[in-house]
């Protein structure tokens, strides 16, 4: 008979009791499809107290994930702990300096110290997997590295963050202000413990920083991230887009272009019919486009304890079938620095300002665009009864410097009341 592989899991939150779960229901069916048995050893946790609605008792129990790690009986450790650094990374090197295989679902430790992980697994002759990492469900990092590993990858970009996506398109139907839906999304239990992560665009960054080290043969880069959060999206910008054709996402893109490889996770217009356009709730979309392959969307749940699990199964059941891949598409030794550049592609901006309701008011906005060099596509103003009037302009496109220096001269206007907002229309 093969002999079994052994698991030894570190981190029994809801992934982790979701991954015992599939084990102890679907064992014949693992093993048929990874061609011998998938066991679970031993496990570790904080608290050996809690209701994980799951039975352990058949498994040793670490207090310590590093014990754990090193443990003889254990072949492959899972990591779901998360955090960059602390328990999960020192298990982590533990692991591979014992000659362990690694699956993890931590992006942040990745984000931050992939490179170097991935560096040591190939030289103790181990794997490091994450596909659960990103897009939860989704087998994103499978089909960059696997199934389009043909294809020179032109753009990657999606929305990677299932509350930013639930707090905007619950804005839109519920017609709620941000902070009331924030409100609600802590209640439900959305939100990371530190909610910045989620709706400063962090958790997102991390996931796209990870996939166009994939794409690009490049080191994660995760600081050169250009990250802005949804946290200045009111609904009246969400209603104006709607307005004229489109729907706000946090979106992330990441590209190589002449100056450098630009990653960016920032609001985007996209059009209301589009792929991107129609996604809604916490669902997640990841959109690959490759020279030979043309465009792949992947669609599905991006969080939540089955689909998360599910993603860390596969990469299970290819350590069982003996498939070894390297961390992120090719050996981590050929990876290289990459060139972070800004995005540098003219595009159409949705701009939205408060004036002051007098005559000569817009001709002056527009004259600053104009001295700028950008030119107006279309223009709307709503009836208002306060003293400022709201004011929506939808631009041609134009360089973001440019933009920039238009924005940075509105004061001098004297018309122009507060920050204007100022959204990028992106080209999906």
């Amino acid at each position: 008979m093969t002999d079994p592989l052994r698991l030894g899991i570190a981190g029994l939150g809801t992934v982790g009791a979701g991954v015992v779960k599939i084990i102890q229901r679907r064992a014949e069916l693992l093993a048929r499809r990874g061609g011998r048995p998938v066991v679970i050893t031993a496990v570790s946790a904080r608290s050996r107290d809690r209701d994980r609605g799951v039975k352990l008792d058949a498994y040793d129990w670490e207090d310590d994930p590093v014990a754990l790690a090193r443990r003889p009986d254990v072949d492959v450790l899972v990591e779901l702990i998360g955090g960059s650094d602390g328990p999960a990374k020192a298990a982590t090197e533990a692991a591979i300096a014992a000659g362990k295989d690694v699956v993890t679902a931590n992006k942040a430790m990745l984000a931050h110290h992939g490179q170097a992980l991935a560096e040591a697994a190939e030289s103790a002759g181990v794997v490091l997997r994450f596909e659960a990492a990103v897009a939860g469900g989704i087998p994103v990092v499978k089909a960059l590295s696997e199934g389009l590993a043909g294809n020179e990858v032109r753009r990657v970009l999606g929305v990677m963050n299932g509350t930013c996506n639930y707090i905007l398109t619950r804005m839109e139907h519920g017609g709620l202000s941000y902070d009331a839906v924030f409100e609600e999304a802590r209640r439900l239990g959305y939100l990371e413990a530190d909610p910045t992560l989620d709706v400063g665009g962090i958790d997102a960054g991390h996931k796209l920083a990870l996939l166009a080290s994939i794409a690009y043969g490049t080191q994660v880069a995760f600081d050169a991230v250009q990250i802005e959060g949804i946290e200045r999206i009111s609904i009246r910008d969400i209603e104006a887009a709607r307005d004229m054709g489109f729907r706000i996402k946090l979106l992330g893109v990441a590209q190589m272009t002449a100056a450098g490889l630009e990653q960016r996770m920032s609001p985007c217009l996209v059009p209301a019919t589009s792929p991107l356009g129609q996604l809604e709730a916490a669902t997640n979309m990841v959109v690959l486009e490759g020279d030979a392959v043309g465009q792949i969307v992947l669609q599905g749940a991006g969080a939540g304890e089955g689909p998360t699990a599910s993603a860390v199964l596969s990469d299970i059941l290819d350590i069982a079938r003996g498939t070894r891949l390297s961390t992120f598409g090719q050996p981590a030794t050929t990876l290289v620095p990459p060139r972070p550049a800004p995005a540098t592609a003219p595009a159409p901006y949705y701009l939205r300002m408060e004036l002051l309701d007098r005559p000569g008011s817009l001709a002056r906005v527009a004259a600053v665009l104009g001295e700028a060099g950008i030119s107006i596509d279309r223009m709307r103003q709503y009836r208002h009864s306060e003293p400022v009037a709201p004011v929506l302009i939808v631009t041609h496109p134009t360089p973001r410097s440019a933009l920039d220096r238009a924005l940075a001269a509105m004061p001098e206007t004297g018309v122009v009341e507060g920050q204007p907002v100022a959204i990028r229309i992106e080209d999906v």
